[in-house]
């Protein structure tokens, strides 16, 4: 007979195996309430993050001077895309595709050599002085050259490259000075109040009107801001643009071409490129221009866009370059069919109906008389291609439909 002490139990085999039990969800449950826990600070700081990223308006910067590819992060489909090229540049293949704009016929798309964009790169950075740690900002379209060649011209020069969804306002909540942007005429008008933070500014994708050049002086003179603001003539073919023309702080009216990029004309009067570094292929261009000095040339309009009225050649872009001097809505100058004439010219201009605007275009000394409009018509929204230059075909096709 075993003797126990009076009051103490010894705890059965099943009483046991429930403390045991017990226990372990007790256990169980502390570590999913951590895990739970870290997981909402994951959230908390995920949200956190990009709620950063919307206000900021930056959602990358990639250091071409300590670049590690695989540590950079992609939160939109812009910044992926990004991604994705680079992963494409530093790739075993010597080239790279890129798409053409679409704006004077169907998009294609076709191979480019790295080289030769490095090249092109070169070119450009030289021109503008930009050195290794200055800050550059993308926002063009990465699908064609002018987003890719600021990539590649931030890889040749190691350079600081924020990225910004492309968007009409780039600069939207920018705060920072940085060294170089490439925009959009677009981009620009709606970023006005912010270009001063910029010291290298290049437009391209269209011309940059009267009312544009206008605003921007009147802008930068009062923030009395050290910018440069260039125009860029150029094309896919050419890998970005071969010349530049200074719109601020002086106003040039000829473009001058890079080193190493040789020019002349064709019968009809149209623009031949020679750029063995970037092309090579003598380019002949259907725009039409007028040379001085060999190496630089003032741009006329393109052959494609010529309006024949009446056995008149009218040439759009020279008639819209006056026009923009009094009327700062978009105007663009056509030819539509007409029994009589051949082509009857007509101006469309962007926005709502206005008297005020009729009247200065009637107002206006053209140097010939059947340089003024036959019709005036006002349309809500004048039809672009994605990298923001008009679209002439859509637009007609638009008037001849209505």
């Amino acid at each position: 007979m075993v003797c126990r002490p009076t009051g103490i139990r010894t705890p059965d085999n099943g009483t046991k195996n429930r403390c045991v039990t017990t226990t372990l969800w007790v256990c169980f449950i502390l570590v999913m309430q951590i895990y739970s826990f870290f997981v909402y600070l994951q959230i908390v700081f995920y949200f956190f993050l990009n709620l950063h990223h919307i206000f900021s308006g930056v959602t990358m910067v990639i250091d071409f001077n300590n670049l590690e590819i695989n540590n950079l992060h992609s939160q939109t489909e812009f910044e992926k895309k990004i991604y994705f090229f680079l992963e494409e540049w530093f790739s075993d293949s010597e080239k790279v595709k890129v798409q053409t704009s679409g704006s004077t016929g169907v998009p294609k798309i076709f191979d480019i050599e790295k080289k030769k964009m490095l090249n092109s790169a070169k070119m450009t950075c030289d021109f503008l002085g930009l050195n290794k740690d200055n800050v550059a900002l993308i926002c063009l379209p990465i699908e064609y050259i002018s987003g890719k060649m600021m990539v590649v011209r931030s890889f040749e020069r190691k350079l600081k490259l924020i990225v910004r969804n492309p968007s009409l306002e780039p600069l939207k909540d920018l705060n920072e000075r940085i060294d170089f942007c490439a925009m959009t005429p677009l981009q620009v008008e709606n970023s006005l109040d912010k270009i001063y933070l910029i010291k290298n500014l290049i437009i391209g994708g269209a011309a940059v009107s009267e009312s544009l050049k206008s605003k921007i002086s009147q802008t930068l003179k009062i923030s009395d801001s050290q910018t440069k603001i260039y125009e860029t003539y150029g094309m896919s073919e050419t890998l970005s643009h071969i010349a530049l023309k200074e719109i601020y702080p002086t106003q040039n009216d000829y473009f001058t071409v890079f080193e190493n990029v040789s020019i002349s004309k064709d019968e009809r009067g149209c623009l031949k490129i020679s750029a063995p570094d970037l092309n090579s292929e003598i380019l002949q261009t259907n725009d039409l221009v007028e040379i001085i000095n060999g190496n630089q040339f003032k741009f006329l309009g393109r052959m494609d866009n010529v309006i024949n009225s009446g056995g008149a050649k009218i040439f759009p872009e020279e008639l819209e370059a006056l026009v923009k001097k009094e009327i700062p809505n978009e105007v663009v100058f056509l030819g539509i069919k007409d029994e009589i004439l051949g082509q009857k010219l007509i101006a469309v201009i962007e926005g709502e109906k206005s008297d005020d605007s009729i009247k200065k275009m009637r107002e206006i000394q053209f140097e010939k008389s059947f340089h003024k409009p036959k019709e005036i018509i006002f349309v809500d929204e004048i039809p672009r291609t994605p990298n923001g230059k008009v679209s002439r075909l859509e637009l007609l096709k638009m008037i001849e439909n209505n």
